[in-house]
């Protein structure tokens, strides 16, 4: 059971909300649980105020340098400057994290932190996590990183990587379980409010693609499925509406929107129960007949492995009454 000294890296127009999770779970000195507590380390570019989004300051009471020799390392979010456009990382950040990990420091990041550790080297040959709307750019720049956008956090022992958002705080309590014990996770996350552990994943919260539909001869007939997803519907029947044949339609299917007719309308019904889950009181087994998946059974079936809990746990995610500590996960997905 160790503590030790926990730095954050802090750049200018960093988010705040990702720089929080970081203070608020190491920073407050909390001896009853373990004495002494962490040494929380604020790192900037340089010495001084660090200014957030938003305008908020940081007071950075070290420099870079102040990574090297921590226990752990934490990446919150970046300015979006450095994951929306092609623009670089600054070359001493990168620098001092791998200069950090050498020196055998615990690397974490939060959200699009995991760029940071990417650019660093740190994430070559590792499954890493980010922020679901930002994982395939990450795939694509550092194609040596297996990024797994399905997850609310990724341990790879000396190297730990958080999806967006509030799944930084999943991962800062997960990092109090491995140094403090479960007890010790378990009353910080009750003076946050919070759930010590939520089950499931991020693609809980990811909106599933929606296919292009303006192709000629595929976009009314696909609106004309969408319409009525309680149905039994065929190939062969949406291929007779858009006036081709079976073969022909699914070729051209495929060719327009990468999926196949069967695999998209299975999309399709499980847009429909999420709606209906988040939406309504109807019973499960009628949230499946209305999705055209016919029984609670068959949903569970395909509901679970593609949003990863089952229809019951995400209702309750999204549904929970005002009393309930977990009614915060609704918001996780903005």
């Amino acid at each position: 059971m160790t503590t030790g000294t926990v730095a954050v890296a802090a750049l200018d127009d960093m988010p705040l909300f990702e720089l929080s999770i970081a203070c608020q779970v190491f920073g407050p000195e909390r001896l009853d649980l373990a004495d002494p507590w962490y040494e929380l380390r604020m790192c900037g570019m340089r010495p001084g105020a660090v200014r957030s989004e938003f305008g908020f300051t940081v007071d950075a009471g070290h420099g870079l340098d102040g990574l090297t020799g921590a226990d752990t390392v934490i990446v919150p979010a970046l300015p979006y400057v450095y994951v929306e456009t092609e623009r670089a990382l600054p070359p001493e950040l990168t620098g001092a994290l791998a200069e950090a990990a050498r020196a055998g420091a615990r690397m974490v990041s939060l959200c699009t932190g995991a760029f940071a550790l990417a650019a660093a080297g740190l994430l070559d040959g590792r499954r890493a996590a980010t922020h679901w709307i930002f994982a395939d750019t990450l795939a694509r720049r550092h194609p040596r990183v297996r990024v797994d956008a399905s997850v609310l956090y990724i341990d790879d022992g000396d190297v730990l990587t958080s999806a967006g958002r509030s799944a930084g705080v999943d991962l800062c309590l997960h990092l109090l379980r491995r140094d403090l014990g479960a007890d010790a996770a378990n009353r910080v996350a009750r003076t946050m409010v919070l759930p010590a552990h939520r089950p499931g994943g991020q693609a809980q919260y990811i909106e599933l693609a929606v296919p292009r539909t303006g192709e000629e001869g595929l976009g009314p007939v696909m609106q004309w499925a969408a319409e009525r997803l309680d149905r039994p519907l065929t190939v062969g029947e949406l291929a007779r509406r858009a006036r081709m044949s079976p073969r022909t339609f699914a070729r051209r299917f495929v060719a327009t929107t990468g999926t196949t007719p069967l695999r998209w309308l299975l999309d399709q019904r499980l847009t429909q129960a999420r709606r209906l889950l988040e939406s309504t009181d109807l019973p499960v087994d009628q949230v499946a007949r209305r999705s055209g998946l016919g029984s609670a059974a068959n949903l569970r079936r395909h509901f679970t492995p593609k949003v990863g809990v089952p229809p019951s746990d995400y209702r309750r995610t999204f549904r929970a009454g005002p009393s309930d500590a977990t009614r915060i996960a609704r918001h996780d997905h903005h």
